[in-house]
């Protein structure tokens, strides 16, 4: 989101993750902004029998966590490496004042926020009101739009990441997609699956 030279120019430092290292948790104080540099990082909070609710999965370029550092609120969820990764981080102050000093920046932040509220709103729509495949396939589709990926596009989440995300359990998940795959909806090469 923000260009890599820019965040240098504003001073970020690097923080480094092991695969499962906390980032912060849910109701900890927002200090820093954070971009993931390289690796993913996910956001999620515990639900009921301490089940993970996945929020988001963040990948390099893509930054998080900013509705708390801006409305000063504390962090709704957690932060998580997937794997070995790092983030950029700049200071609460220092955020502001480049999102202030850059226009089209502060511009993109908004377009970005917008975006994952829609999302959001879609996936919650889709829990409450319909079956499984509907539910899998909107968010394969939503997937491949905001890829801007022509033709077959391959999805890249896990069938976990897909049950987290549509509220539905892996093994739902699993068997829906092996139905989708026999109505031509989703489409196998070996243990990839794809949409057209």
């Amino acid at each position: 989101m923000i260009p890599e030279g820019l965040l240098h120019q504003y001073g970020a430092s690097v923080k480094r993750l092991k695969k499962g290292q906390m980032l912060f948790f849910e109701g900890d104080d927002p200090v820093f902004h954070y971009q993931v540099k390289s690796g993913s990082i996910k956001m999620f909070n515990y639900g009921e029998e301490e089940q993970e609710v996945l929020q988001g999965i963040f990948g390099p370029g893509q930054s998080f966590g900013e509705p708390a550092l801006l409305g000063r609120f504390p962090y709704p969820a957690c932060a998580q490496a997937i794997e070995n990764s790092e983030v950029y981080r700049l200071s609460h102050d220092i955020f502001e004042k480049l999102l202030a000093e850059n226009a089209a920046i502060s511009l993109a932040f908004l377009k970005t926020l917008s975006n994952r509220l829609r999302f959001k709103t879609m996936l919650s729509k889709e829990i409450k009101g319909y079956h499984a495949a509907h539910r899998i396939l909107t968010l394969i589709d939503y997937m491949k739009k905001e890829s801007k990926t022509p033709g077959l596009y391959e999805v890249k989440i896990t069938r976990q990441t897909i049950a987290d995300l549509t509220g539905l359990r892996v093994e739902t998940v699993i068997r829906t997609i092996q139905d989708l795959k026999k109505t031509g909806e989703l489409v196998a090469k070996g243990r990839k699956i794809f949409r057209s």
